[in-house]
């Protein structure tokens, strides 16, 4: 019964977002449109080349999908610490870290499934074949979560924070390169012949790490933040 409340709490917390996602469609886009903006533009500056933009194009499309998922992540925490929200629920009785690992899927749903949904048909600009597409679609459906965990983390301590967006990026950058390199390393070893099985247990692992590292981190991050 307890954990039937427990996730009742979470799907509440949940749908909660996705109303305030519905009342702000403006923010929820920003980050689909700078993904859609700025892997669009790389083909235009290097010209029609194939061979330089198929080398180009998982880094490009990486790089594209992890600045567009930060854009979104200072507002993680922000809205519910101006109106006092997040110390109801740092009071409450529900575990704070199940409502962090609730907000942290819910950023994932409103922006970073939207950027996987995409990547396809921006990898067509770049030549991609339909394997190539699959593999960057499965690498950034497992990249994308940890993003948005590991995101968290700084979305927390840099909470009330003057100039909180510079400090988050400074903060969780250096975090974000491994998923990075395994991301964009896959699509480029399959194409090289390396196979990219490997690439993709080190993304894997990497996701259960921050499914169980983030929330605590981000729990202790926020509670400093509110004292």
């Amino acid at each position: 019964m307890k954990k039937l409340g427990l996730a009742s709490v979470m799907l509440a917390l949940m749908r909660r977002e996705f109303a305030v996602a519905l009342r702000q469609k403006g923010e929820v886009l920003t980050p689909l449109v700078f993904f859609v903006v700025v892997a669009s533009l790389f083909p235009l500056g290097v010209g029609p080349e194939s061979a330089l933009l198929l080398r180009m194009a998982p880094g490009v499309l990486w790089v594209s999908a992890l600045l567009a998922a930060m854009l979104s992540l200072q507002r993680l925490f922000a809205t519910d610490y101006i109106d006092g929200s997040l110390e109801q629920m740092a009071l409450s009785s529900t575990p704070l870290g199940l409502l962090v690992v609730a907000k942290a899927l819910s950023h994932f749903l409103l922006s970073g499934l939207p950027l996987v949904l995409m990547a396809p048909v921006l990898g067509l600009q770049f030549g991609l074949d339909g394997r190539a597409l699959s593999i960057l679609m499965l690498t950034l459906l497992l990249g994308t979560p940890t993003l948005s965990l590991i995101g968290s983390i700084g979305a927390a301590l840099t909470l009330g924070v003057r100039g909180a967006g510079v400090l988050l990026s400074l903060l969780i950058l250096p975090l974000y390169i491994p998923v990075l390199i395994f991301g964009a390393g896959a699509v480029e070893a399959d194409a090289a012949g390396l196979g990219f099985g490997g690439h993709l247990s080190l993304l894997a692992a990497l996701f259960v790490l921050s499914v169980f590292f983030a929330p605590l981190a981000t729990t202790t991050a926020l509670r400093i933040s509110l004292e």
